[in-house]
C-alpha cells in the first residue's frame, strides 16, 4: 500500500489486529490495538499488509487544520506544523479518536464533531507534538449568544444539528464554543441536544405515535438510536416509559 503525497494531513488509529502491517520505508515497527499514525499533508510512505485488521482515518484538509490551530491557539496559522508519528501511544488522542468513531457508527454527529475538534486541540498540546497551551476562557456564553443558541436547538431538535452551526451563532471557533458552552450550562453542547430529544420525546411519548416516528421527529438517526439514548436518560425504553403514562 502507498500514500504518495496525499492532500490534507490523515490521523490513523488502529481498532483491532494490526500486527500484520508494517512501514517499509520508517521505524521497525508493526500496529496493534490503540496505536495511533499522524501523517501530514506531503507524506510519502510505504506499508506492508498481510493480515485483517480494523482502524479509523480522520482526514482534515490543511486550511482547516491551520484555522483551528490559530483560534484555539492564537497562534500565526504559518506556525502550525504537524509531527509524523508511526505506531504511537497516544491514549488521550486515541480516546477522542475512538470516541469519534463510536460517535459516527451510533449517528450522533454532535458528539463526533465534539469529539474531533477536542482530538485535534489535544495533539497539539501533547509535549510530544507541540505542548502548545490553549488560550484562557473566563466565564461563558453572553447571555444573548445563550438565549439565541437555546432558541436554535429547540427549533432544529428534528435535524441534524452541527457543532460549526452553534458555533457561529456567537460567532466563535468550535473549541471555543464547546468551552464557553460548557462553562455556561455545566454539560457540553451533545449532552444538552440529548437531554432536549429525551424530553421532547418524552411528551410525544403520551399520544399515540409509533416510536419510530417520534425518534424521527426528535433528531434521532433510528428508533434504536433514540432507545439507547432515552434509556440512558431516564433507565426506561420507550416502549417501557409510554406504558408507565
Amino acid at each position: 500500500m502507498s500514500y504518495q503525497r496525499p492532500d490534507g494531513h490523515t490521523f490513523s488509529l488502529y481498532l483491532s489486529g494490526g500486527a500484520g502491517t508494517r512501514r517499509l520505508d520508517g521505524p521497525d515497527a508493526r500496529g496493534r490495538p490503540g496505536v495511533l499514525c499522524i501523517m501530514p499533508q506531503g507524506h510519502s510512505s510505504e506499508w506492508e499488509i498481510t493480515d485483517f485488521f480494523e482502524f479509523v482515518h480522520l482526514y482534515v484538509p490543511d486550511d482547516q487544520m491551520r484555522r483551528m490551530f490559530a483560534e484555539t491557539f492564537d497562534r500565526d496559522a504559518r506556525l502550525m506544523a504537524l509531527p509524523e508519528v508511526t505506531f504511537d501511544d497516544a491514549p488521550v488522542l486515541a480516546h477522542r479518536l475512538r470516541q469519534m468513531t463510536e460517535a459516527i457508527l451510533a449517528g450522533g454527529h454532535l458528539l463526533a464533531e465534539e469529539a474531533m475538534t477536542q482530538a485535534i486541540h489535544d495533539l497539539f498540546v501533547d509535549p510530544r507534538y507541540g505542548g502548545m497551551r490553549a488560550c484562557t476562557i473566563s466565564g461563558g456564553l453572553a447571555p444573548h449568544v445563550r438565549r439565541r443558541t437555546l432558541d436554535y436547538i429547540e427549533a432544529h431538535l428534528g435535524e441534524t444539528i452541527r457543532l460549526q452551526d452553534l458555533a457561529d451563532i456567537g460567532q466563535l471557533s468550535a473549541f471555543h464554543f464547546q468551552r464557553m458552552f460548557r462553562a455556561s450550562f455545566g454539560v457540553s453542547p451533545h449532552g444538552w441536544v440529548a437531554h432536549r430529544r429525551v424530553e421532547r420525546a418524552k411528551m410525544m411519548l403520551s399520544g399515540a405515535e409509533p416510536i419510530a416516528q417520534i425518534a424521527s421527529a426528535c433528531g434521532f438517526s433510528s428508533q434504536s438510536h433514540m432507545t439507547r439514548a432515552f434509556k440512558l436518560g431516564t433507565g426506561l425504553t420507550p416502549s417501557a416509559y409510554r406504558q408507565r403514562q
